[in-house]
């Protein structure tokens, strides 16, 4: 098999455990490594090829992507003890994850001196995406280390976009996003739940807004797929989109800037994850609005 039909894949969880699929279901040899032994064997059953370290993964593949939920997970795997940047063979990291810029920064850094090129690419579109194929990428980093990576990531997304060369400009471009979904989604939990107090159904105000101008990602997704049959499982941790919040607002702070909307916001996700249960979805978050308002958002 021709080299180019080689990657490796450290972080085979919700996300990565999709695009892990969809890269063997394109016939391409993948090297994968995870800690989490159930994540493992899913991997190992999709034919990927198991490596017992990340070192290993980067000494067997020339492009690794890396699909890991912390910035501190991120950094010490790229850069850490037995890491990316000790494998032999690795020439390039794809970075899908979420680090927040100040994180992507470092990484970049610390892998250039290591003469590995490095492509901060965060993705959107969550677990349903991450199956169909239909993420987004907000990639930065040099035009040439993109259009070679982009093969493999037309498998994994159906819109790239090249938001700068520095790397960093992708994880802003991803939490802002992050923020104004999770905007989104405590702003429609309580004007729903508002409503529902007094008198109106549920999913008949979701209809109404989301033919009209309060459609968002929250009235059309979240709250008709995960809140109103109460499974709160929309496949997003809370910890992950606090996570998220609270770094675009430490990136704000730092280059000066006042947010006090978001700060608002931030407030309660924080709250809702001092709260919660561990593993707990993004969408519990509405729970904590039903409390406050003494409504319940349900068909």
């Amino acid at each position: 098999m021709e080299r180019a039909q080689e990657v490796g894949f450290l972080g085979l969880g919700a996300m990565g455990g999709r695009m892990l699929a969809r890269l063997r279901e394109s016939g391409r040899r993948v090297f994968v490594y995870d800690p989490n032994e159930r994540a493992m064997a899913a991997a190992l059953a999709l034919g990927a090829e198991p490596c017992r370290s990340a070192a290993e993964v980067a000494d067997r593949a020339q492009t690794v992507l890396l699909s890991l939920p912390t910035p501190e997970i991120v950094r010490e795997v790229a850069c850490g003890e037995g890491g990316l940047s000790a494998g032999s063979e690795v020439r390039t990291c794809v970075d899908l994850s979420t680090t927040g810029p100040a994180v992507s920064r470092e990484v970049a850094e610390r892998l250039t001196a290591a003469r590995i090129e490095f492509l901060d690419a965060p993705v959107s579109g969550g677990v349903t995406g991450a199956e169909a194929g239909t993420l987004t990428v907000m990639a930065a980093g040099e035009a040439d280390v993109l259009e070679a990576a982009r093969p493999l990531l037309e498998q994994l997304a159906d819109t790239i976009l090249h938001v700068g060369s520095a790397a960093g400009m992708g994880q802003l471009a991803k939490v802002i996003n992050n923020l104004l979904s999770a905007t989104a989604l405590v702003a429609s939990a309580e004007a729903v739940a508002f409503g529902v107090r007094e008198g109106l159904d549920a999913q008949v105000l979701l209809d109404a807004l989301n033919a009209s101008s309060g459609r968002n990602s929250a009235t059309a997704q979240k709250l008709p797929q995960a809140v109103l049959p109460r499974t709160f499982d929309f496949g997003f941790a809370l910890s992950l989109m606090d996570k998220d919040v609270q770094i675009c607002l430490r990136e704000a702070r730092a280059a000066g800037l006042e947010l006090p909307v978001s700060e608002a916001v931030a407030a309660v996700w924080r709250e809702a994850q001092s709260a919660a249960a561990p593993g707990a979805d993004c969408t519990e978050i509405v729970r904590l609005i039903e409390q406050r308002s003494g409504a319940v958002i349900s068909s």
